[in-house]
């Protein structure tokens, strides 16, 4: 029996982006907003799932294995992004958008126009979370051993 840690790879590069947008959607759907933050995790994960389809294509073993790699790399880059927007959900550093800026200082007029101008959906303030772990966070945890789990297994030879 021959296992093929490439195929392998592939599915984990394939399902891996396409099982976490279907989360994000379905939060949705239960009424969850993402966040500007949010969909940038999101981005790399679109490309993910498209670069992860063509390794699927009669291609050679090296040209699949070189789609394979570089859609683990969108999804380690997906994962850091979720670290860093984590670590503004927990307030371990600064966000860098305007949905975590603080109001500046000044008249009452203009802070309300700074107030009135920023996202309704703030990037610092986790939506929802399960044994203190946003959604960002789960997001990095899952993408980032998932790239790992991918880094691991494509370079390798099927067995017999």
């Amino acid at each position: 029996m021959r296992r093929d840690e490439l195929r392998t790879a592939r599915l984990i590069a394939l399902l891996l982006p396409a099982g976490l947008l279907a989360g994000a959607w379905g939060s949705q759907w239960f009424g969850l907003v993402p966040c500007e933050m949010c969909h940038w995790q999101r981005w790399p994960h679109y490309a993910a799932v498209v670069v992860a389809a063509l390794s699927f294509a009669p291609l050679p073993r090296p040209v699949q294995m070189l789609f394979v790699l570089f859609a683990g790399v969108l999804i380690a880059v997906s994962g850091a992004i979720g670290v860093f927007h984590a670590g503004v959900e927990y307030h371990w550093w600064q966000g860098i958008t305007a949905c975590t800026a603080p109001i500046g200082h000044g008249d009452a007029m203009e802070m309300l126009n700074q107030a009135l101008r920023r996202p309704l959906i703030r990037c610092d303030v986790p939506q929802w979370t399960l044994f203190g772990i946003s959604l960002a966070g789960f997001n990095a945890i899952l993408s980032l051993g998932g790239a790992a789990a991918i880094f691991a297994l494509a370079p390798r030879r099927g067995r017999r």
